[in-house]
């Protein structure tokens, strides 16, 4: 690659690349960073433009690992961007190009070189070289070198939460959360969830402790503002009228050494489009921070950044801060809140919406104080309704949210006093006005049925159920669809128990006289369908007592298909909880009787609704309140740390690794 370079294949062969790997060690004051730092194009927005990147560079990169250990010049190119640094921030507030995009570009070639060092090589290995010293003469023989991993990290955190953010500085800001990411990335090539590392170590004690809550506040402001990314050249050094033209013939006398102005397969058209659309800088933070919040604890230490994230307030709220919390801070609630309704559509925006109401009580009880709380469930339920099209984790987290949710009577109450409009995204049925209540219940039982065809899903089952099942004491003036789909439900459980039954009983006549072969487990499919017929009549048997008067939809349904709880009438197993629904039954039945034949359905409701303040409740037999709490099961970096990261392999901004090469969590494709 010669002055005027503009093709990825030539990069190998550029003197610059070629000294920066080579066999001699290079001092930091040497001219040569300048050259090398003057590069001008558009940094690789997606990760296929890093891949070819990273192809084209990967002899230099073989070249700088087997030789750096004796060169040091990763540890020197560290300490020019280090010393880059120090300017950042008055750099910014004057409006320094120069500056900024020299810094960048440092820290972009350590960015690429880090990735591939940690892909390849054990900590040991990867921390050696950082720990080149020039030995000068006999005076420097064990003299401590000064700790450059530590440095770096400080640095790059300094740098995100100090750097104000601006057009010039959107580039360098995200190259740092990305560096940070990097640098964490060693999870990805180990099966077993990582405990201890050391860049772990360096980010929860030491210089770094001292900068959490910042962090993390930074990088959730970061989401909440959902920062586009400027206008491509905004970020790289530019021609100025006023005053400007010597930097700028210094930069344009050198950005020829390395890479002129080029494009790294179609950057500058196609995936610029596509990022006019999000923000990368809000996408990466919040990755970031999902990482940063699923480090494991050690010993002696719990995670810091999940401490900050479990304790952080509202900016109105003025009670003092617990002393045993030193990561604590204030955020504004109201633009945390509106950023979270908008960003459902992605995982890692659940993800953050699961922990804040699991971990932050204080999150939780203002999302459940909205008056507005259908900007949040919509999308949401919207998640549940398209669960063909989601992966299963993101299915999960979602239902864990109505299940913690639903566990507040508040919510329950309040979610069927709010009144929507043509739900478009439900297509089923045309649904002119629901509640959000009944549409919660109508996606939630759409979920259990999907689940019973495909999936087959305990787990699932069990979240949608324990839903329901806290509404149920609450529920009010049902829709009559919502009604209708309970019921259905639970017509289609019963067909599905006697199909089961039938398989047993056929099974066990075949296999008299023979025991050649084992018997099908038809007792654990049987126990498992029994499980949810039960949870079904325990959830109607709810509503029944405690709100039958506001649900004459559900009676009415309930009288329609009548003949369906007959034959569980006498089964052991839901003998008690039939008593309620079969006295109901009766009675309105009776009612209606009485009332004569060739009723009209508004003539049946309105029976319905006298009957209801006639029932004799003293005859209801009492049960104790529904109630699900959700507890994360033990162990829950086991599940969350390979999601996590599979997000990042996914959907982080020009980030590329090797799919051969991860370890965490199997590949859906090669």
């Amino acid at each position: 690659m010669g002055a005027n370079s503009s093709s990825i294949s030539e990069l190998p062969e550029n003197e610059y690349l070629q000294k920066l790997s080579g066999s001699e060690p290079i001092s930091e004051n040497d001219p040569f960073w300048n050259q090398l730092l003057s590069f001008s194009f558009t940094t690789p927005t997606n990760s296929a433009d890093l891949k070819l990147l990273e192809e084209a560079t990967i002899s230099v990169c073989k070249s700088l690992v087997e030789k750096n250990p004796r060169t040091g010049n990763l540890g020197s190119l560290i300490k020019v961007f280090l010393s880059r640094t120090k300017e950042l921030k008055i750099s910014a507030e004057c409006q320094n190009h120069l500056f900024i995009w020299q810094a960048h570009n440092a820290l972009f070639i350590i960015c690429c070189l880090l990735k591939v060092f940690i892909s390849r090589m054990s900590e040991e290995e990867l921390q050696l070289h950082f720990t080149y010293e020039e030995k000068a003469g006999p005076s420097s023989y064990g003299a401590e070198c000064e700790d450059l991993i530590e440095e770096l990290l400080c640095c790059l955190i300094q740098l995100i939460v100090e750097i104000p953010l601006l057009d010039i500085t959107y580039s360098i800001s995200l190259e740092a959360v990305t560096t940070l990411i990097v640098f964490l990335s060693c999870q990805l090539f180990h099966k077993e969830i990582l405990r201890e590392s050391f860049i772990h170590r360096y980010l929860m004690h030491g210089r770094c402790l001292p900068y959490t809550s910042r962090l993390v506040k930074t990088l959730l402001y970061n989401f909440i503002r959902q920062e586009r990314s400027p206008p491509p050249g905004t970020h790289v050094f530019q021609q100025q009228t006023d005053g400007g033209g010597l930097l700028y013939g210094i930069a344009s006398g050198v950005a020829t050494g390395l890479w002129t102005v080029f494009t790294l397969g179609g950057v500058g058209s196609k995936a610029s489009a596509q990022l006019e659309q999000c923000s990368p800088l809000a996408s990466q933070s919040l990755l970031l921070l999902l990482v940063l919040a699923n480090l494991t604890d050690t010993p002696d230490t719990p995670n810091p950044y999940r401490q900050a994230i479990m304790s952080f307030k509202n900016t109105q709220d003025n009670t003092a801060f617990s002393s045993s919390n030193p990561h604590a801070f204030q955020i504004n609630f109201n633009s945390l809140y509106t950023a979270l309704c908008e960003q459902q559509k992605s995982d890692q925006a659940t993800l953050l919406l699961y922990m804040l109401l699991h971990q932050n009580s204080n999150v939780r009880t203002y999302v459940l104080a909205r008056t507005d709380i259908e900007n949040l469930v919509l999308p949401i339920l919207e998640i549940l309704y398209h669960v063909e099209e989601r992966n299963s984790h993101h299915v999960y987290m979602a239902l864990i949210i109505l299940l913690i949710l639903t566990e507040d009577d508040g919510f329950n109450r309040s979610i069927h006093e709010v009144i929507l409009k043509n739900i478009t995204w439900y297509a089923e049925r045309v649904l002119t006005e629901i509640s959000l209540g009944s549409l919660l219940i109508l996606v939630v039982i759409r979920t259990i049925q999907y689940n019973m065809t495909r999936t087959r899903d305990k787990y699932l089952h069990t979240n949608c159920l324990a839903a329901l099942a806290n509404m149920s004491a609450q529920f009010r003036s049902l829709h009559q669809y919502a009604a209708q789909r309970i019921i259905s439900l639970f017509s289609l459980l019963s067909k599905k128990h006697n199909k089961v039954l039938e398989q047993a009983t056929q099974s066990l006549r075949g296999s008299l006289g023979s025991n050649d072969s084992p018997l099908p487990d038809y007792a654990q499919d049987l126990n498992v369908i029994e499980e949810v017929i039960r949870m079904m009549l325990e959830i109607i048997n709810s509503c029944l007592t405690n709100s039958l008067h506001h649900n004459p939809n559900l009676v009415y349904a309930l009288l329609y298909k009548r003949d369906l709880f007959e034959q569980f009438r006498t089964h052991p197993s839901f003998q008690d909880i039939m008593q309620n629904i079969d006295l109901v039954i009766s009675f309105f039945s009776s009612r209606l009787e009485q009332a004569g034949a060739e009723l009209s359905v508004e003539r049946v409701l309105e029976i319905i609704k006298q009957g209801a303040v006639a029932l004799p409740k003293d005859r209801l037999r009492k049960f104790p309140e529904l109630k699900f709490k959700y507890v994360e099961e033990e162990q829950p970096e086991e599940f969350f740390i390979p999601y996590v990261w599979s997000l990042v392999y996914n959907s982080a901004v020009a980030l590329y690794w090797n799919p051969r090469d991860i370890q965490l969590f199997t590949m859906d494709s090669g």
